[in-house]
């Protein structure tokens, strides 16, 4: 067989694989691309080649993609997860040497859809811990809203009542009492916190910026950053609305927090034509939630897509590498 034939055999393969395959340069074009390519870029592979990123891609999508490029030109294997519509697509990215030494990156991808069995036996899994989880937070809550929380109240009446009995004939009794009642006041006042934080249904009765006001509270305490929240005071919430957009800013925050390494927060929940909308801002380091190997894909993030799936809202996250992350959450159709 022939080199040139040989060649032939070879585009034969990579344009018929299952799998598509390209080729991209330092300056960020495309200079081959192989099979259906379609569903991974939107474009298909006779639209690729020789072309650059910022060309076939929106400006968000180039970026991530030109971000994704110059870590496989620094050396870097990646491995990807990428979801289009209801496809998903396994993606690996590589760097190789050509001869003269100029280096270029590799790529290949390979349809997910469906999931493996594991896969959806093991989010299965886990959202039923979390329902699980639920049920047991809501009842502790409910045992010291009602049990404990009437209790302490009960035990300050009673101190109320002695305070009176002894005003008179031991007054300096009266001081130890007050004390005694001050202390039981902080008590209380923790209790009832404890138990708003584990029911997030008490959104409903408080309302979504009396939840927002405490949350904003609690995170004052252990974030030094700038924290800016901006909620439509005509608003008006479904409750089981309000209480999933909590839980997934809530658990958003907390990302923010802990991982962002950001010097600024911002909580914005605003009305669109379908409905009410949440975002959560940060201007941290970002991420590639497409990359498997950063293990962006937690029990954070699965836990905004239950609650988000419960309420019937639309939830996306805007995150580049360098740039921040934005949450957000609509009721579905406004994406």
């Amino acid at each position: 067989m022939t080199a040139s034939m040989t060649e032939s055999l070879a585009e034969a393969f990579l344009d018929q694989s299952p799998e598509c395959h390209w080729i991209a340069g330092a300056d960020g074009a495309f200079l081959r691309a192989y099979g259906d390519t379609s569903s991974v870029f939107g474009k298909p592979a006779a639209e690729l080649s020789g072309r650059a990123l910022a060309e076939v891609l929106d400006p968000a999508a180039a970026a991530l993609w030109r971000a994704r490029l110059d870590r496989i030109l620094a050396g870097e294997t990646l491995r990807l997860r990428e979801r289009r519509g209801c496809a998903a697509w396994y993606i690996t990215m590589f760097p190789f040497q050509a001869a003269g030494g100029a280096m270029y990156a590799g790529g290949l991808a390979r349809e997910l859809t469906p999931l493996a069995t594991a896969e959806r036996e093991l989010r299965f899994a886990v959202l039923s811990a979390l329902k699980a989880q639920e049920f047991e937070r809501d009842m502790v809550s409910k045992f010291l809203h009602d049990m404990v929380g009437q209790n302490l109240t009960a035990f300050g009446l009673q101190l109320d009542l002695l305070r009176m009995d002894l005003e008179t004939a031991a007054p300096q009794s009266c001081s130890h009492i007050g004390e005694l009642q001050k202390l039981l006041g902080s008590v209380m006042e923790q209790v009832r916190d404890y138990s708003y934080e584990l029911n997030p249904s008490a959104v409903e009765r408080a309302g979504l910026r009396c939840a927002l006001d405490r949350l904003a509270a609690r995170l004052r305490t252990r974030f030094t950053g700038v924290l800016r929240i901006n909620v439509d005071p005509s608003l008006k919430f479904d409750p089981k609305i309000a209480t999933a957009m909590f839980q997934i800013l809530q658990e958003a925050v907390e990302n923010a927090v802990q991982h962002a390494s950001c010097s600024a927060i911002e909580i914005a929940v605003k009305s669109t034509r379908s409905g009410p909308s949440l975002e959560v801002r940060d201007n941290g380091k970002g991420f590639d939630p497409g990359d498997l190997s950063a293990g962006c894909r937690g029990l954070g993030l699965l836990s905004m897509e239950h609650h988000a799936a419960q309420a019937g809202l639309s939830l996306s996250i805007d995150a580049n590498p360098g740039s921040g992350c934005a949450v957000r959450a609509v009721a579905d159709g406004g994406l």
